[in-house]
């Protein structure tokens, strides 16, 4: 059928948000919009707002969103054309013909889960027969009861190629081949695909059965055999247990995601009904999306061996482009070589929730892998481990969380990696030294000389200015940081056409030129007009950051070493901080137009982000111990 942007807009329009809302949750009205306490989290204070005039609903607590349809999908659970027809009924409106091709696949669609739900009532009837003694003495040996049993609907798949296709045989073998019950195989008759194995049904978000998985009894392989890929099954854009763990996470506000539906079962059977589980496959971006539409921050519990430990950075690895403001993950780890069934078996309920309390948050687990992944002893290991964790901060998509992790990345490489300063005497003004033989007249190093007119006016050119010079100045004194941050250097922005002039020159022979020291630096700057001026920014010491020092003493590696890393910083922070202004100026006149909350938050958040940025400026002056 084909639904329109304007018919679907009619239909919300006809619909009463705060109406259809207050069936089922307490509204209050606020002003021109209504309150109430979230559906999707639990809270205390009323942060979910619906505003009928723009038809839609928004938590500031968990960042649900959405219209009347997607209240009806998200809290309701039903499909989005089960949503649509269903409000339309209620406005009065006639839901559009239906495309004869789209009905042909529904009404297929129908008659495959007519299938599957054949297959797991029998499955289930065999369990219950006398030939299901063995798989229920298993499941009582895992400690699964039979409340535990009928709820995950539990079956047996007796150890036959032709059973479950004569207690089908009214269903067309096609259609049993189609559904994933039956293996057709070249010109061989069809047969069952799933012999002498514990049969568990696979459901989607509303409760319908559409795959299964066996577990093998006895000896075999595979252990576990999962349904192929149907019109009604996608294992990548489903996950095990949804239909419980949605409604169970609206009271717990958590999601628990392990690594199969054993692991799933067992925490049912402990009272955790808030967990679920990938099928077979690494966790999916849609995977992913179906959590997050659940929580903002799922936690992630995977067996603490090998496998499971590889499994969870893949997971972490899949989520990073996808992460957005207050949407990550937390990583909890089992002991190595227990599941989540030992663990519950072991310390019940609670004991195994204390390891959900110590989950680690992304970047945690990001950080602890990389420095795990091998030794830091060289300069080379050290670097080749801030290449790796700065590429992961690079496949975020959204701005301001790559920024944070950046920050956040390197922040931690400082204090892994920091040696304690130099401590500096009292100041010594300058005055020239003897010369040291007969004959030589004393040379005194231009960097060296006292502080001229023009550097004593650094501090009177205004911020943008001495933040300039500080940077040109740091530049000069350690050229090796030019190349490595060329890319950003050359989208800074510099006020001053001589100081753009001076940058822009470096930049040529950073270009041209490797292994520059400062001396060298300085002697092809030489027959330029831009020398005096860098002589000058070298001379002046009105700039308190560590890379504007002259190191003397036993400890200058380890000062330089430091000096190095502030700098860096410094550049990501002088070109961050003008385009975060920009935005919060983007922001700010956003707010003053439309005055609501959303837009306000969006300003804070700029806001509290330029602040910080400001404060990582004011610690890198302070970090020169001037």
């Amino acid at each position: 059928m084909t639904l329109t942007p304007q018919w679907l807009d009619e239909l919300r329009s006809r619909i009463t948000l705060s109406t259809l809302i207050g069936r089922t949750v307490k509204v209050t009205r606020a002003g021109r919009e209504y309150k109430a306490c979230c559906p999707f989290h639990n809270e205390k204070t009323p942060s979910f707002t619906i505003n009928d005039e723009k038809g839609f609903y928004h938590c500031f607590g968990c960042s649900a969103h959405g219209d009347a349809i997607r209240w009806m999908t998200d809290q309701r659970g039903l499909s989005f054309m089960d949503a649509v027809k269903e409000l339309a009924a209620e406005a009065g409106m006639e839901v559009p013909a239906p495309d004869p091709r789209a009905a042909k696949k529904a009404e297929e669609q129908a008659s495959l889960r007519d299938v599957t739900q054949g297959a797991a009532d029998w499955f289930v009837q065999q369990l219950d027969s006398s030939n299901g003694a063995p798989a229920r003495d298993y499941l009582a040996k895992r400690g699964i009861s039979d409340t535990t049993r009928r709820a995950f609907g539990f079956g047996l798949a007796p150890d036959s190629r032709s059973a479950l296709k004569e207690a089908l045989k009214k269903f067309p073998t096609a259609m049993l081949v189609e559904s994933g019950m039956l293996i057709a195989v070249d010109d061989k008759e069809p047969y069952d695909r799933f012999r002498g194995r514990l049969m568990i049904p696979i459901r989607d978000a509303r409760g319908r059965v559409i795959a299964f998985g066996g577990r093998i009894l006895g000896d075999g392989e595979p252990k576990y055999l999962n349904s192929p890929d149907t019109p009604l099954f996608d294992k990548g854009r489903t996950l095990y247990n949804l239909d419980k763990a949605s409604p169970a996470s609206r009271q717990t506000d958590r999601i628990i995601v392990v690594e199969g539906y054993m692991d799933v079962i067992a925490l049912a059977e402990a009272g955790i009904a808030d967990a679920v589980a990938p099928l077979g496959t690494a966790l999916t971006e849609n995977q992913l999306g179906l959590i997050w539409r659940m929580v903002p921050v799922p936690v992630l519990c995977f067996d603490g061996d090998s496998a499971g430990q590889k499994a969870a950075m893949r997971a972490a690895m899949r989520a990073l482009p996808l992460l957005r403001p207050g949407f990550s993950l937390a990583f909890a780890t089992l002991p190595a070589g227990q599941d989540p069934d030992d663990i519950v078996r072991a310390r019940g309920a609670s004991g195994f929730t204390a390891i959900l309390d110590e989950a680690e948050p992304l970047v945690e687990r990001l950080w602890s892998h990389e420095v795990a992944a091998g030794p830091l002893a060289t300069p080379e290991e050290r670097a080749a481990l801030k290449t790796r964790l700065l590429a992961h901060a690079d496949a975020i998509q959204d701005a301001d969380v790559r920024h944070h992790y950046r920050e956040a990345f390197r922040e931690r490489l400082d204090t892994l990696f920091a040696r304690k300063q130099p401590e500096r005497g009292p100041r010594v003004p300058w005055a020239p030294q003897p010369s040291r033989g007969a004959g030589r007249r004393f040379q005194p190093d231009p960097r060296l000389q006292p502080p001229g007119d023009e550097a004593r006016a650094l501090g009177q050119t205004g911020i943008a200015g001495s933040l300039t010079a500080a940077l040109l100045g740091g530049l000069l004194r350690y050229p090796q940081a030019i190349r490595r941050n060329e890319e950003a250097l050359f989208r800074l922005s510099i006020p001053d056409s001589g100081d753009a002039e001076l940058l822009g020159a470096m930049l040529d022979i950073a270009n041209a030129q490797e292994g520059l020291d400062c001396e060298g630096l300085l002697a092809i700057l030489g027959p330029m007009k831009v020398y005096n001026r860098a002589t000058t920014l070298l001379r002046a010491d009105g700039m308190h950051f560590s890379f504007n020092r002259r190191f003397e003493g036993e400890e200058v590696d380890a000062a330089r070493e430091i000096a190095l890393r502030d700098l860096d910083e410094y550049i990501g922070v002088l070109v961050t901080q003008p385009e975060i202004r920009a935005r919060l100026a983007e922001a700010t006149a956003d707010f003053q137009r439309t005055m609501d909350d959303e837009g306000l938050a969006r300003q804070q958040k700029l806001r509290a982000m330029d602040e910080e940025l400001t404060r990582r400026l004011a610690a890198l002056s302070d970090s020169s111990g001037q």
